[in-house]
């Protein structure tokens, strides 16, 4: 048996179990051990498929022509059923090219992959609104440091306050500040916050991303309470590619929740410095990959520049992502239906950026320069010596230092302080009260490039009021 057929049978059987991410996975590698057979090392068998069939089939026979076609018809079944029509069109058309020219293949089959590509080519036209009304619709927050995310996470908690919106939260740092800043809401009480900071969403922690959404749909159907939303913000330094393919990659997930869209949230005051950095060889650039992958775009933080610079932002923006919606807002305010039940992400879409979106070897690789320093102390620090070491610090780093965020205890304040930073932009306010009895903490972490954790640790020393120093 030649080495593909294997992978066609493979193929064909996780396409009759609804295995279809491994069904890709597996026509995929038989298709490509085919074209290898043939003397072809490039992928062009399934990213160009009519240039491919125009070099090779005139050298075909008509067993191998027989083959090839129900490999593209098989490839067009799964995606269909993955949902990108468009390109299952091309697959389908494929097909029929083929079975035009094998003796073999009867008047039925031609018929039959004439009716699935009329089918495929009428659902690829317009994204058909509803169809996944029994599936749990999931928005991913997605933008780089410091652009808003938590925030306009709390206006949709607020908004949609009585609604059952589930949120899976994901930090890149030692000590997690975020949960400390989403604001209570009737779904925090029911445990429908997960909060993961041992890694990056799209790469170490891409597992719990699965489980965890696996918990919240088995929860919900044990209490009979069925959710409203799932709201994943990821971290400020994740590559979206690997978090959409969740939804396509793990069967339980694909058939109880889909994805409504990623929404990407950028600074106009910082994007244009992310969008240019100079990355090490093999390191993705996240900025440029989080606007890329959205399917809306936030332009937060308007009042910080002028109207050329937003013109130049969005302009920036339209060259890497053409025709993305935008809003511009300040304080992450924006109208609700402009981000949620929109239904805006396209698979077809994706896949014409990034034809090596449904491969299952992901790989992000995170700039070494950058980590964080996180500090969980017991005990409360002194305002002016917090301000001036923070406002010296972030003078003389702040270019490095992409985000810089605290709930900190302030002696003499009644109130929990919260101070945040993007860059050297900064500012700080006083949050709801301690309890009386509960033991004031400070809580502070930075995430930067070329970070001098002992530099960073002494400092805030100086700033405690005991000298006392816990780190958890």
């Amino acid at each position: 048996m030649a080495a593909w057929a294997e992978g066609l049978v493979s193929a064909q059987t996780a396409l009759k179990e609804g295995k279809l991410f491994d069904g890709v996975q597996a026509i995929n590698a038989c298709m490509e051990a085919f074209a290898k057979a043939l003397g072809d090392e490039t992928d062009q068998v399934l990213r160009d498929p009519m240039a491919f069939l125009e070099a090779h089939v005139a050298k075909l026979s008509g067993e191998q022509k027989d083959a090839l076609r129900t490999m593209y018809e098989v490839r067009g079944d799964i995606i269909t059923g993955l949902g990108a029509n468009k390109r299952a069109a091309l697959d389908y058309k494929s097909a029929e090219m083929l079975g035009a020219q094998s003796s073999a293949a009867s008047e039925k089959l031609g018929a039959q992959i004439k009716d699935k590509i009329a089918k495929a080519e009428t659902a690829g036209k317009e994204q058909a609104k509803g169809s996944n009304k029994d599936k749990v619709p999931v928005t991913v927050l997605t933008g780089f440091l410091g652009s808003g995310k938590t925030t306009l996470l709390n206006q949709i908690l607020k908004e949609f306050h009585g609604k059952r919106i589930a949120v899976i939260e994901n930090e890149f740092g030692e000590v997690g500040i975020d949960d400390s800043l989403i604001e209570g809401s009737s779904m925090a009480m029911e445990e429908n916050i997960i909060e993961m900071n041992n890694g990056c969403i799209c790469c170490t922690v891409r597992g719990d991303l699965i489980a965890g959404l696996k918990k919240l749909i088995k929860n919900s159907m044990k209490s009979g309470k069925a959710l409203d939303g799932v709201i994943i913000e990821t971290t400020g330094l994740a590559d979206p590619a690997p978090v959409a393919q969740t939804f396509f990659a793990d069967d339980f997930v694909q058939q109880n929740l889909y994805l409504d869209g990623i929404v990407t949230l950028v600074d106009a005051k910082h994007l244009i410095l992310h969008l240019d950095e100079e990355k090490p060889e093999g390191v993705e650039n996240e900025a440029v990959e989080q606007v890329a992958f959205a399917d809306r775009i936030i332009l937060n933080k308007c009042d910080l520049v002028d109207a050329a610079q937003l013109d130049e932002v969005e302009k920036r923006v339209r060259m890497i992502n053409e025709p993305v919606k935008i809003v511009r807002t300040t304080q992450s305010k924006v109208d609700m239906d402009f981000i949620l039940g929109i239904e805006a992400f396209n698979l077809d879409k994706i896949l014409d950026m990034d034809d090596g979106f449904l491969a299952d070897e992901q790989d992000h690789q995170h700039d070494e320069r950058v980590s964080s320093c996180g500090f969980h102390v017991k005990g409360e620090v002194a305002h002016q010596k917090l301000n001036e070491w923070l406002g010296a610090l972030l003078k003389e780093k702040g270019q490095d230092l992409f985000r810089t965020k605290g709930v900190l205890a302030v002696q003499g304040m009644k109130q929990r302080f919260v101070f945040q930073a993007v860059h050297m932009a900064c500012n700080s306010a006083p949050q709801k009260d301690w309890e009386a009895d509960e033991e004031r903490i400070c809580k502070l972490t930075f995430i930067g490039k070329n970070l001098n954790r002992k530099e960073l640790e002494d400092g805030f020393k100086k700033c405690l009021v005991n000298g006392g120093y816990t780190v958890n």
